[in-house]
C-alpha cells in the first residue's frame, strides 16, 4: 500500500461515518457544491498561475462580474471550469438516477477526457481544445522528459485500458491518484492537462461517493515537489498528498452534514486554531503543526493556519498513551 496506513484509516472511518450520516437536506448538500465549486476552481486555477482571489472568483462565477486589472483569460479560465464542474456533476446525476443510485462502472472514457480538456480551453485556446498535442512539451523546472507527441495517442488508448482493468483492483484513493499521476505524466494536451486531471482525478472520486480533493494554492509548491519525486519513483508522498486533500474535504463534509443531524455535537467538534488547540495538552503550537503536516494530527490547511479540533488532539492523545 502507498497511502500512510494511519491516513488511510482515518480516510474509510470518515468516508463510512459520511454514508451513515447520508441522506441529508438539499440545501446542505447545495451549500456544499457551491463552496466546493468555488474552492475547486480558484485554487486549481491559482496553482497554474491565475491570479483571481477566492473571493474575485466567487464574483466571476456566481455574479457574472468582470475584475478591474484581471485579464480576459483569467476570467475565463474560471468560468470555463466552473463549467466542468457542472458538466461532471450533472453526468453523475443522469447515470446515478438511471442505475438507482449505484455506478457500477466508471465513467471515464477518452472521449469523456477530451470533452472535459474542450471545456477547460474553449475560448482560450479553441484550436486545441480537447486534441490531443501535435508538439513535445517541457516543463521549466523539471528534469522529466515527457513522451513525443506522435506516442501520446496510443499511451492514452493503453492508460484508459489500466484505469479500466484496476478500477475495482485499487482503493479509490490510491486508484485516484494513480490516474492523476499517469495522465500528468504523459500530458496528452498542449495546455491545460492540471486543470483536466484534478477534475478527472474529483470524477473517480464522487464515483465513489467521496467528496470531490482540493489541493491548495498554498500547497502549489509541495505538489510540484511530490510529482517530481514520483516521477523519480518514489510515488507515495503524492498519493499523501492527495489522500490529505481528500481527509479534508471529508471533514469540510463532515461538518456540514453533522449541522443537519445535531447542533450540539458540531460545537464538541468546532474546528480551532492549533495555538488554542495546545492549550491544556503537552504540545505546543509548533508540535501540533509538525504532527499537523505529518498527518499525524487530523488537520486541515484554511487559508493560512491549520485548523483542528479538540476531539482530534484528544484522540492523538489517548493514541499515543496507548502505544506507550
Amino acid at each position: 500500500m502507498l497511502i500512510d496506513p494511519i491516513l488511510f484509516k482515518r480516510i474509510k472511518e470518515k468516508k463510512s461515518y459520511l454514508d451513515k450520516l447520508r441522506p441529508v437536506s438539499k440545501t446542505a448538500i447545495l451549500k456544499l457544491k457551491e463552496q466546493f465549486m468555488i474552492e475547486m476552481t480558484y485554487h486549481s486555477n491559482a496553482i497554474e498561475g491565475n491570479t483571481l482571489t477566492l473571493r474575485e472568483t466567487q464574483l466571476v462565477i456566481q455574479e457574472g462580474l468582470t475584475i478591474a486589472g484581471k485579464s480576459l483569460r483569467e476570467h475565463l479560465e474560471a468560468i470555463n471550469h466552473k463549467e466542468a464542474i457542472e458538466f461532471l456533476e450533472n453526468l453523475i446525476g443522469s447515470v446515478k438516477k438511471e442505475s438507482s443510485g449505484k455506478i457500477k462502472k466508471s465513467l471515464i472514457t477518452e472521449n469523456l477526457i477530451r470533452q472535459i480538456h474542450f471545456l477547460i480551453l474553449t475560448k482560450i485556446n479553441s484550436k486545441e481544445a480537447g486534441k490531443y498535442r501535435s508538439v513535445q512539451v517541457r516543463i521549466a523546472g523539471t528534469d522529466y522528459i515527457f513522451p513525443q507527441a506522435f506516442e501520446v495517442s496510443s499511451l492514452m488508448k493503453d492508460f484508459v485500458k489500466w484505469f479500466r482493468a484496476n478500477q475495482q483492483k485499487i482503493n479509490p484513493v490510491e486508484l485516484a491518484t494513480l490516474f492523476h499521476f499517469k495522465f500528468v505524466s504523459i500530458h496528452p494536451f498542449i495546455d491545460g492537462n492540471g486543470r483536466t486531471a484534478r477534475l478527472l482525478t474529483n470524477l473517480i472520486l464522487m464515483e465513489k461517493g467521496y467528496p470531490p480533493a482540493v489541493i491548495l494554492k498554498a500547497d502549489r509548491k509541495k505538489y510540484y515537489k511530490v510529482l517530481g519525486q514520483a516521477h523519480q519513483e518514489d510515488i507515495a508522498p503524492f498519493v499523501n498528498l492527495i489522500a490529505r486533500s481528500i481527509e479534508r474535504s471529508l471533514d469540510m463534509y463532515l461538518y456540514i452534514f453533522e449541522i443537519n443531524k445535531t447542533k450540539k455535537e458540531v460545537r464538541e467538534k468546532e474546528r480551532i486554531s492549533l495555538a488554542e488547540a495546545s492549550k491544556g495538552t503537552p504540545y505546543s503550537q509548533e508540535y501540533l503543526s509538525l504532527l499537523a503536516r505529518q498527518g499525524k494530527l487530523e488537520a486541515h490547511k484554511g487559508r493560512r493556519n491549520w485548523l483542528t479540533t479538540r476531539g482530534a488532539v484528544e484522540r492523538y492523545i489517548k493514541n499515543r498513551k496507548r502505544k506507550r
